[in-house]
């Protein structure tokens, strides 16, 4: 099969509250692809301090296929992004992140789809975190990721995630990914949401399959889950916001009662949506039962947290904002 060229942008952005190991392991995926990431025009990792000279230097003789490039280190994680197809040349560029793993025919079925129709700008795989053991499973719960659908057919998604996603750089480049707002994570959602406000249908597919590593440690769970539930109301607000100028305008109007229904609503929908996993779960591999109501508190705790960061957002919408455009949180010093 002929593809069209293609470059792959790994950030190192997540390694602030991962560990180094991770890194080398996601890449030992790529290098495992049965389409070689030999063939793209650049496998680029964008680096902000976070890997010592001895590290680089290993990563250059262990897979010389790898182009790295220094960007500055204030930069978060959606500009690193963005930095990164200025620097690249391919057709498709191809976003993974280093705290995933990649199934070996990852590359090749995120690809595939655009050898068949001209059309097709956007192509998302399909992220999940692992439910092994008592921790995966609460976090398979609750977390963003939800279970793979196990479905084989291309079709049309309202979403994507930026660590398995793949664009023809044209779209890039006229509808490039919002920066600088006042969030943690979540540009991808309000990106998705103007795509198709343009009339660019989003492609799942769901064979393009990633593993995602679950929050590391007490602190990273914690504060991962607070601001889930804070950028979700701060999202909300956006998109009603969404003729406003931002960030020159960080935060949008707050509407106290409409904000407070919409706050209840996001936590009974992460309790619908958690409920709903528990049967896929358990249809999916049915030991998970003898896990499931020790996995149950867990899960239970991280949608206290859930609540907690949209109470935040209700009544302190600028708690986490770092020079009044974009939330800052250091998972070390948390």
């Amino acid at each position: 099969m002929q593809f069209p060229s293609f470059s792959i942008i790994v950030e190192t952005e997540n390694l602030a509250s991962a560990a180094l190991a991770g890194l080398c392991r996601s890449l030992d995926a790529i290098a495992a692809q049965d389409l070689s990431p030999a063939c793209a025009e650049e496998v680029l990792i964008l680096e902000s301090g976070d890997l010592s000279p001895d590290l680089l230097e290993t990563l250059a003789g262990k897979y010389p296929w790898l182009t790295v490039r220094t960007i500055a280190a204030e930069m978060d994680y959606y500009a690193a992004k963005m930095q990164g197809v200025a620097l690249t040349t391919g057709e498709i560029i191809v976003f993974v992140d280093s705290d995933c793993l990649y199934e070996p025919n990852w590359l090749r079925s995120l690809l595939t789809p655009f050898t068949q129709k001209d059309e097709i700008q956007v192509v998302a795989g399909e992220t999940r975190t692992s439910p092994r053991g008592i921790y995966g499973l609460a976090i398979s719960l609750t977390y963003i990721f939800p279970p793979f659908s196990h479905r084989s057919d291309l079709h049309p998604t309202r979403f994507y995630f930026f660590n398995n996603v793949a664009f023809r750089r044209s779209v890039l480049l006229a509808y490039p990914i919002p920066t600088a707002l006042p969030i943690y994570r979540g540009n991808c959602v309000l990106h998705a949401h103007k795509l198709t406000q343009h009339g660019i249908t989003l492609w799942r597919q769901p064979i393009a399959r990633a593993v995602h590593a679950a929050p590391n440690g007490v602190a990273h769970f914690c504060w991962r889950f607070i601001l889930l539930g804070y950028d979700a109301l701060s999202l909300y607000r956006l998109r009603r916001a969404r003729g406003q100028t931002l960030p020159a305008q960080p935060l949008p109007v707050i509407h106290p009662v409409e904000d407070l229904f919409i706050g209840l609503a996001l936590v009974a929908m992460r309790v619908k949506e958690a409920t709903v996993r528990v049967f896929k779960l358990i249809r999916e591999q049915p030991s998970h039962l003898l896990a499931l109501p020790f996995a149950a508190v867990i899960a239970l705790v991280s949608l206290l947290l859930f609540l907690l960061g949209v109470g935040i957002a209700y009544l302190r919408p600028s708690y986490f904002l770092a020079d009044g455009d974009r939330v800052n949180v250091n998972w070390e010093s948390s």
